[in-house]
């Protein structure tokens, strides 16, 4: 943040990353969604600004020398650009953007998030591949996920998860988990027309890479509980259980979001193979997987005396006993919430 200005939610932004929003045609605010005057006013934040200066005369590294930023980018937009040297500029700002938030930031300022976005909507699958990795390496700074999903970013992932090479799903699948960082972009990811239908499917016909980058971006986006009932509504409860199944204890992650809402819930119990395979995860699970696992039977039990006895002739009481002495207190904690459970339906 180098510009901080206060919108009239009380909440500050960077000038650059709230302009952004607004000239979008957004008129509420990002974080408290309360709505805002057809001419927000934007009051500088002078405090703040002041603290930000003192802290980089004396902590931030001296800049380094970087090819004309400009010059890279107006080639990408650029209709005489040959194609070499778009993937040359991409290439360039991919490697000089991965670790440098500076830069970063001066990239967007300098108008690359349009430039990059028009690259993603090319025909052509290396233009798309390397324009998604730099749009990545953006969404990495939380002030630019709110301007890029304003500009349009979540259209162009979405339709590369549908339609791109395995690396470009692969990629797209990252770049929508790192936009669902925050939480406005939860819902705006989630109320996309395909976006969790697009992550199911990747799931489910995927590679090991694809899969697991799509059982992450669903559960990030799933972490906003409105989305829960979308996911189950898109048939992400068998395709979880089958990458369950399969080893992938990423969707045991998902299922134990997913669990706890009624429609999940309603989904799962229509599966004979779900009980199983959550029984699975517990006996030879990692650590985190034991714990969803756990969570989910947990949800699963206490909706449901039917299936609260299916789970007690599978011996999950006895293992919540064992894993009572589990290294991981969140697994001890969610172990001994099932037993209770178990007994109280016994």
């Amino acid at each position: 943040m180098s510009d901080p200005v206060i919108l009239s939610s009380g909440h500050t932004f960077d000038r650059s990353s709230i302009q952004r929003w607004l000239n979008a045609g957004h008129r509420n605010c990002p974080i408290t969604k309360l709505p805002l005057s057809e001419f927000p006013s934007l009051i500088p934040n002078h405090a703040l600004r002041s603290l930000i200066s003192n802290y980089t005369l004396v902590s931030l590294p001296k800049p380094q020398s970087h090819p004309a930023l400009q010059t890279l980018i107006a080639t990408l937009t650029s209709p005489s650009s040959q194609l070499e040297s778009k993937l040359n500029s991409l290439d360039q700002l991919t490697r000089l953007s991965k670790r440098d938030s500076v830069l970063r930031r001066r990239l967007t300022e300098a108008g690359a998030v349009s430039a990059v976005l028009s690259c993603a909507d090319s025909d052509e699958p290396v233009l798309r591949e390397k324009s998604l990795n730099l749009l990545l390496n953006l969404s990495l700074d939380d002030d630019n996920k709110v301007g890029l999903v304003a500009e349009g970013a979540i259209g162009r992932v979405v339709a590369a998860l549908r339609g791109g090479s395995p690396e470009c799903r692969a990629v797209a699948a990252t770049a929508l988990t790192s936009l669902a960082v925050l939480e406005v972009n939860k819902a705006t990811i989630g109320a996309y027309p395909n976006a969790i239908r697009a992550l199911v499917s990747l799931l489910r016909v995927g590679n090991a890479r694809e899969a697991k980058e799509a059982a992450t971006a669903i559960f990030a986006i799933c972490s906003f509980p409105g989305n829960r009932r979308r996911a189950v509504e898109c048939g992400a409860v068998p395709v979880l259980l089958g990458s369950a199944g399969s080893g992938l204890e990423r969707a045991v992650e998902v299922l134990g979001l997913l669990s706890t809402c009624k429609e999940g819930r309603e989904e799962m119990v229509k599966f004979s193979d779900c009980v199983p395979i959550l029984v699975q995860v517990l006996r030879n699970g990692c650590s985190r997987g034991v714990q969803y696992a756990l969570l989910t039977l947990n949800s699963l039990c206490s909706w449901s005396r039917d299936l609260c006895l299916e789970v007690l002739e599978f011996g999950v009481f006895e293992l919540c006993v064992k894993l009572l002495e589990d290294d991981n207190e969140k697994v001890r904690r969610n172990a001994s919430s099932l037993i209770q459970v178990l007994r109280g339906k016994r």
